[in-house]
């Protein structure tokens, strides 16, 4: 596949995101959870990865079905719709229903990857989102993520735009247990 050109602004990939996207296998499914227009099913669509995008917001998929299958659901208050199926890589930024952690974690396959980052408690000091429901608390993340392997794992503040963050990389084991330990590269500072 063609690999698009790059996207700068708020179209851009989460440089998170592009930081840990090499922890994908090749060809890897990537779920986008609350994709919006796309830009994280966009920058792994032009790397060949077959990507999914779930999102409520029907004008923001039309411009996401450009770069792979899209599922409109609410899943905040229906039916996860991914129930039972699961992906090499699972992509979520600016977005949090805690309802929700456990079927996101879950769609991560045996040596897949989780690729999470949003907003985290202080953030009320400098913008929104600003209620609790929507900041993760300290260590909310790493411990939603307790069944997976963590890589990478960030909870601070970030001055451009500024926000608290918190955010983490990380792989759930494969199914056949290698003689050596995983070797997950770890991209520059």
């Amino acid at each position: 596949m063609k690999e698009l050109a790059p996207v700068h602004g708020p179209s851009a990939p989460s440089e998170w995101v592009v930081r840990w996207s090499h922890l994908l296998a090749p060809e890897a499914t990537v779920l986008d959870v609350a994709c919006g227009a796309g830009r994280h099913m966009r920058w792994f669509a032009g790397r060949g990865h077959a990507v999914t995008g779930v999102d409520r917001s029907a004008e923001a998929l039309a411009t996401a079905g450009a770069f792979g299958r899209t599922v409109e659901a609410d899943i905040e208050s229906g039916a996860w719709p991914f129930a039972g199926q699961v992906f090499g890589a699972v992509v979520v930024t600016n977005y949090l229903w805690r309802a929700r952690m456990a079927d996101i974690v879950a769609a991560v396959a045996p040596g897949g990857v989780l690729l999470y980052e949003t907003f985290a408690a202080g953030n009320e000091s400098v913008g929104k989102p600003s209620r609790p429901d929507f900041l993760l608390q300290p260590g909310e993340l790493l411990a939603a993520c307790a069944g997976l392997r963590a890589v990478a794992y960030e909870d601070g503040f970030m001055a451009e735009p500024a926000r608290f963050v918190q955010r983490i990389a990380a792989v759930r084991p494969a199914l056949e247990a290698a003689a050596a330990a995983p070797r997950h590269l770890l991209k520059g500072n």
